[in-house]
């Protein structure tokens, strides 16, 4: 996994989990919703990154 797709997909759960306590805190079940959502992408994106990675490990 490259360092940047690392931190981009790190960035995209980081402000998934910020958009979801913004839901939160101000009552807006949809923005909640969202940043869950972002946050499960980012890390997705991360598993599929490792995997790939153990992957070409093992050749």
């Amino acid at each position: 996994m490259s360092a940047m797709d690392k931190a981009r997909h790190k960035v995209e759960e980081t402000l998934g989990k910020a958009k979801e306590k913004l839901g939160s805190a101000t009552g807006d079940r949809r923005t909640e919703v969202e940043g869950k959502t972002e946050q499960a992408k980012g890390n997705l994106k991360q598993a599929g990154e490792h995997a790939k990675d153990a992957l070409r490990r093992d050749d």
